[in-house]
């Protein structure tokens, strides 16, 4: 059979794929290709879910605040492009009692980057929040960078710039393989196979079925999305009730406000365990975990109805130490973008960024600790993702 031939093809057009396409097809000279196992902007993978958290003060520490300076104009760049509103930039409140080792590392965040922001006491936070129930000992780190990004949309809107830049899109189409040889690398299809200078896998959850590599490295947290009607949906809107993080002894939430003008959404995660395989994650919520979500919802938020009014569950590639994997192969060819670890949406366009970078050879500010090999090191000292990450 013939190989159709490419330069630069894109496995997954999810959440960093679809930056990746974007970002390639700004290239002159390059013919790109994507390829999708599912439609264009689809239900499956990590990035669904109606809306994610963007913050600036991150409680991972100061890794990754360049990077997310970074991805901040490369949104509104997006949003140029495409026409569509895709970050609404409302702030965000990190509420935690005072001594919460997150809270503490994000405050030493914003003060070594200068970032501004605010915080609040808990009676300024009843007073300016009171869709909160706010303990006496919390208090909250307003980022005034934050905001909420609309996931769908930004897949969309970089898809649709990416083929009107000249990018060629394939949906409903399974990559089989990836075989590198001394012309290119072959990349075969449910649809046919194809011969490309670079790959760029970008397939998420997926990554390990086309990358057995990475098997010992990867597992899948799952993580459930729920949404709760207010009593009073008009206090839930964005320009009234910042996205936010809210940590309460053990139990973590997250979430944003109404964008749908009945529902906003705030989830936590039961004790679910990890996973070696998509095929292996549940679909649902069960029934209990739902009324136990809504309990812990209703100490935390005034005047919502406890059962949730929406659900779903979805599952992101953790790696143990919760640092992505930004790489290419010894020969060059393939580059390979995993690992994000349930917090990566926010910087997806810088990834898709260093995606283009590594395969057209331009300079770049990787850290070095995103290299595969750094992180098989580290493998062997820490072992592999056992669960618990939020």
């Amino acid at each position: 059979m013939e190989l159709q031939k490419t330069d630069v093809l894109v496995i997954g057009t999810g959440a960093v794929g679809s930056m990746a396409l974007w970002q390639l097809s700004k290239r002159e000279g390059l013919d790109v290709v994507g390829i999708e196992q599912y439609g264009r902007v689809h239900s499956h993978g990590s990035y669904a879910g109606e809306s994610r958290v963007f913050r600036t003060a991150v409680h991972e520490g100061g890794t990754y605040v360049r990077m997310i300076q970074r991805s901040r104009t490369l949104w509104r760049e997006l949003e140029a492009d495409s026409g569509r509103d895709i970050y609404t930039e409302v702030g965000c409140l990190s509420i935690a009692p005072a001594d919460f080792p997150d809270l503490q590392v994000a405050l030493g965040t914003v003060k070594e980057f200068d970032l501004p922001h605010r915080v609040l006491s808990a009676a300024e936070l009843r007073a300016e929040y009171p869709q909160h129930i706010i303990g006496d000992d919390d208090i909250a780190l307003f980022d005034e960078q934050g905001g909420g990004l609309r996931p769908e949309v930004a897949v969309m809107s970089a898809l649709d710039v990416a083929e009107r830049n000249g990018a060629r899109l394939f949906f409903n189409t399974e990559v089989i393989g990836i075989e590198e040889r001394a012309d290119g690398v072959v990349v075969r299809t449910t649809q046919g196979s194809w011969l490309t200078q670079s790959v760029v896998v970008a397939s998420g959850s997926w990554s390990t079925r086309l990358s057995p590599e990475l098997d010992e490295l990867l597992r899948l947290q799952v993580l459930g999305l729920t949404w709760f009607m207010p009593r009073d949906p008009a206090a839930f809107v964005p320009d009234k009730f910042p996205v936010f993080l809210r940590d309460s002894g053990p139990v973590h939430f997250f979430g944003a406000p109404s964008f749908d003008g009945y529902a906003f959404k705030a989830c936590t995660n039961p004790e679910w365990p990890v996973f070696r395989d998509v095929s292996e994650v549940p679909k649902h919520h069960t029934r209990e975990e739902l009324i136990k979500i809504g309990q812990r919802a209703a100490e935390l938020f005034d005047g919502i109805n406890p059962e949730p009014v929406r659900e779903s569950v979805h599952h992101c590639a953790y790696t143990p130490d919760r640092l992505p994997v930004v790489d290419r192969s010894e020969s060059g060819r393939v580059v390979t973008l995993t690992g994000l670890s349930g917090h990566g949406f926010k910087f997806a366009p810088k990834i898709g960024e260093w995606a283009a970078q590594l395969v057209t050879g331009e300079e770049h500010t990787i850290d070095p600790r995103f290299a595969l090999a750094a992180h098989m090191e580290r493998l062997a000292k820490t072992g592999p993702y056992t669960g618990g990450g939020h």
